[in-house]
């Protein structure tokens, strides 16, 4: 059996969930989804970043224990995550005392290999970031470039990782694999940053200033860098790793039963260099196996700005979720962004992409089984199903092309496609005159059995991106659970009664 292991970013957990991490963890779970109707064995994986500088500040703002406040944010994600019905089978947090012990192995591992040295660092840091800069990063004003916050002159002891030793080695992987990154653009990105020379990575800050992280393994007087710890959780939850087994232990050479290396690992475009740079060369340094596949997506912007916690600009898909339902959002945020690119929020972007499905699938749901209802007495009839094969079989070829290629965007347009098809049908057909003449009456059954047909496959398609909506009409046509791809097109219907039931995306109160 295939196997399939899905990750997204561990979140930072100093703020509530929001539209950005909405979409980068649908996104994924769309794609556990998709693999597991595929057949496939998937270990998806989602989580909490909780150690680091702006946890311990946040926390004692607010006047709580980092672990409070962790505990208080863990809990706010995985919440708003079972709101929006994600399908994670672990849910890591980096306090956990397994991934504390899987981070100490990794940094022994390294250090017994001569991967780590102490030095001095002297330069600019930005807490709200938690990294260095050089001079000419920060410029004349003596800003972060990533937030535009004022940075600090600091020097102190650091460890830094050797990660300039593998600058050629990831060149090459690279260069080789060139899917390994996708889209393309960012992987042109990360080719292009590594045209300059990389610097060792200082992975370490002195207790002095931050005590709320990992304790190094070779110095008690200082954590691990938090994006170093948090990288790690990828290896933890994949099971690779005996916490008790020394730097040596056989993971290190042979990943057994585990999971790794990860099949995908699924993040926004603003922290690729963190897991294309900083987290492959880590992974060289200890012998282990690098990722299958990295996707940056794009971000969500509001009038060209990034949608951000600090820029106070985001948008909480939980709000939308009680007007327009948990599939309804997430059905917006996987038709309306191309993987890879941008999009711009607008309440009517979302109000048209809704529309969209209501008024063509919904539509198509609702008639089909009105019809069956109204002409045959709610009972799929026994006849050639196949009116619709030829759209069917494109369609399963451009779905299965576009979530190959990680088009998750193009699949649902596919998808949609096939039910204007059907819509289309019935207008050609039209059941409602076969319905009246007595001669027709085999027309009308294949007519009724086709568009039970399509039905069927239709959810089986649109179940990635509205899993409850499509369980609901599977219920409707009289099958127990949504079928896999390869059931949707032979399951038999014939027979099976089906159940109105009110509009799948109905209209919202306001």
């Amino acid at each position: 059996m295939t196997r399939r292991y899905l990750t997204t970013p561990i979140y930072y957990a100093t703020g509530d969930p929001h539209l950005g991490h909405a979409y980068t963890t649908v996104l994924t779970d769309a794609l556990a989804r998709y693999y597991r109707q595929t057949g496939a064995d998937v270990r998806f994986l989602t989580g909490t970043d909780e150690h680091g500088q702006k946890m311990q500040e946040t926390a004692a703002r607010k006047d709580m224990t980092p672990i409070q406040l962790a505990d208080q944010m863990a809990a706010s994600f995985d919440a708003a995550w079972r709101d929006l019905d994600i399908s994670y089978d672990r849910f890591i947090r980096t306090t956990e005392p397994e991934h504390i012990g899987v981070v100490t192995t990794f940094l022994e591992r390294l250090w017994a290999k001569g991967q780590i040295y102490d030095d001095m660092y002297t330069g600019w840091y930005c807490i709200h970031e938690e990294r260095y800069w050089t001079e000419k990063e920060v410029g004349a004003e003596r800003l972060c470039p990533d937030c535009q916050r004022p940075v600090e002159f600091v020097e102190e002891k650091n460890y830094f990782f050797r990660m300039s030793d593998y600058q050629d080695r990831l060149i090459q992987h690279i260069e080789a694999n060139p899917n390994w990154i996708v889209p393309a653009t960012r992987r042109n990105e990360i080719l292009g940053f590594l045209k300059q020379p990389l610097q060792d990575l200082s992975i370490s800050r002195p207790k002095s200033r931050l005590s709320w992280g990992v304790t190094l393994p070779f110095d008690s007087d200082h954590v691990c860098y938090v994006w170093v710890d948090a990288l790690i959780n990828y290896v933890t939850a994949s099971g690779l790793l005996d916490i008790d087994g020394g730097p040596d232990q056989p993971g290190f050479s042979d990943p057994g039963d585990s999971w790794w290396p990860a099949s995908l690992h699924v993040m926004g475009k603003d922290i690729i260099t963190t897991h294309a740079v900083y987290w492959p060369t880590l992974l060289m340094a200890a012998d282990l196996a690098l990722p299958e596949q990295i996707l940056a997506h794009g971000w969500w912007v509001m009038e060209e700005t990034k949608m951000s916690k600090s820029l106070g600009n985001v948008v909480d898909p939980l709000e939308l979720r009680e007007d327009y339902g948990t599939d309804g959002v997430r059905w917006y945020l996987l038709r309306d962004m191309p993987t890879g690119s941008d999009a711009s929020y607008t309440p009517e972007r979302f109000q048209a992409r809704y529309d969209e499905i209501a008024n063509v699938f919904g539509n198509l749901a609702n008639r089909t089984i009105s019809m069956i209802s109204k002409y045959r007495d709610g009972i799929i009839p026994e006849a050639a199903d196949n009116g619709l094969d030829a759209n069917i079989e494109s369609t399963m070829r451009a779905v299965t092309d576009h979530m190959d290629a990680l088009r998750v965007h193009d699949a649902m347009a596919a998808a949609m496609e096939l039910a204007r098809a059907a819509n289309g049908y019935v207008d050609t057909r039209e059941p409602w005159a076969q319905a009246k003449d007595p001669t027709r009456a085999e027309d009308l059954d294949e007519t009724l059995a086709s568009l039970a047909r399509v039905l069927t496959v239709l959810t089986a398609l649109f179940l990635p991106a509205t899993p409850q909506k499509m369980a609901d009409l599977a219920r409707q046509l009289g099958l127990e659970a949504v079928p896999t791809l390869e059931q949707a097109r032979s399951v038999p219907l014939g027979g099976l009664e089906v159940q109105k039931g009110p509009p799948l995306f109905p209209r919202p109160d306001r």
